[in-house]
């Protein structure tokens, strides 16, 4: 709840995100050129391209997950019309340009695709298909023309409504005009429906297809818990960052901080809900062409990575949040922010990983090199598109709400 009697605090510029951040533009770039390239050597001294192009997909699905995690929480501000959150909105926006240099990124997987190789999906090869009946059943879907298709509707629909909620947010810094807020609101319905079926769909094709004899109705919105968990770890992980820095030190506080522990901790209980809800089903039905996929990830070592996820994932994080000081405390929300996000990295190499992998986990410098250079190649996209942008929304009519927010 918020208090409008509270005193407002007095707003400061922080400036834009070049004048923070942009220093680390070119660190950025070399990072994940670097990366790349420690990866592809190595792939290519052993021959494990197969490795390379899943450890590639694990690293780009993570990232993608952040991405649309701010998305989602830029649509739902509009949708509820919060005014506590107008303060970090702004840098949440900017984080949404990802999609740009997430869809070029993008590309090495739809070339494998569209060139026939199946080195990360077996439904990819007309021998495959040919040979098992079921697969052979889902051609109509899995096919490199079809995927090719979604994934273009995907970037699109991503990029054009993340474009349209930063455009019209900057536009009302220079106008004022309330009814810009209003605009966005109208769109914020639909488009977060549009958001649900891309991502359900998105994972269906880039990890629950991997295994094309598998199938889950609940792939999607456990997808979906990953992403929010992962986007608000990187969003108190910002907040740090921005405030150790001497920005929106007086404009995000102790209660904007507050909630963002909330959330996190809110959906990450979630993620949890979603994760068991997903295995009882499974395991109470005991059908051989599902549990396989279970069984795949509970044996050779990867079982270990399981109970991982059970404690690191939910039983540590619930305990370690569960205070009103510790979401308050900026050190402190920060390790469990840092915390969550190694947890959601491994829970989708547990998804992903196994189905090249089978005979145990082993993170090696192929992965390494895939999450530097992909995080690094896509901190350089966003900070090379959003540099420009400010990081409060200055004049958005909820602005003084949101400065005067107090936790009860």
């Amino acid at each position: 709840m918020s208090d409008h009697n509270s005193h407002t605090t007095e707003l400061e510029d922080p400036g834009t995100l070049n004048d923070v951040a942009g220093s680390l533009t070119n660190t950025a770039m070399i990072v994940g050129i670097v990366g790349m390239l420690l990866a592809g050597i190595i792939a290519m001294s052993t021959g494990n391209w197969r490795q390379f192009f899943f450890s590639y997909l694990h690293n780009f699905t993570f990232v993608l997950s952040v991405t649309i995690g701010a998305l989602f929480f830029v649509l739902i501000q509009h949708l509820t019309r919060s005014g506590w959150s107008v303060v970090v909105r702004r840098i949440v926006e900017l984080m949404t340009t990802g999609f740009v240099p997430l869809a070029v990124l993008f590309l090495p997987i739809l070339f494998l695709v569209l060139v026939g190789n199946n080195s990360l999906f077996h439904w990819n090869s007309p021998e495959v298909v040919e040979s098992n009946p079921l697969i052979k059943h889902k051609a109509i879907y899995l096919n490199a023309t079809w995927f090719a298709i979604r994934a273009f509707a995907y970037f699109a629909f991503w990029i054009i409504c993340s474009r349209f909620y930063l455009n019209v947010s900057t536009q009302q810094d220079e106008s004022g005009d309330p009814d810009l807020s209003l605009r966005m609101e109208r769109w914020s319905a639909l488009s977060i429906i549009v958001l649900a079926l891309s991502l359900t769909f998105a994972a269906v094709d880039w990890i629950m297809s991997l295994d094309p004899e598998w199938f889950s109705t609940i792939i999607g919105v456990y997808f979906f818990s990953n992403a929010v968990v992962s986007f608000f770890a990187v969003l108190a992980i910002l907040i740090y960052y921005f405030n150790s820095r001497g920005v929106l030190c007086k404009t995000i506080n102790a209660e904007h901080r507050h909630d963002v522990g909330k959330l996190l901790f809110g959906f990450n209980c979630f993620w949890a809900y979603i994760a068991f809800s997903q295995y009882l089903l499974y395991w109470y039905a005991n059908i051989p062409e599902e549990t396989v996929w279970y069984a795949r990830r509970q044996e050779n070592g990867w079982g270990v990575v399981a109970m991982m996820l059970i404690l690191g994932h939910f039983v540590i994080p619930f305990l370690g949040l569960m205070s009103r000081t510790v979401k308050r405390k900026a050190k402190q929300l920060l390790f469990w922010a840092v915390f969550l996000l190694v947890m959601c990295w491994i829970d989708l190499f547990w998804l992903i990983m196994p189905e090249v992998s089978p005979q145990g986990p082993a993170i090696g410098l192929i992965d390494i090199g895939c999450l530097l250079g992909i995080v690094g190649l896509f901190s350089f996209g966003v900070l090379k598109i959003a540099g420009d942008h400010h990081l409060i929304a200055k004049r958005d009519p909820r602005l003084p709400e949101s400065l005067a927010f107090h936790n009860i």
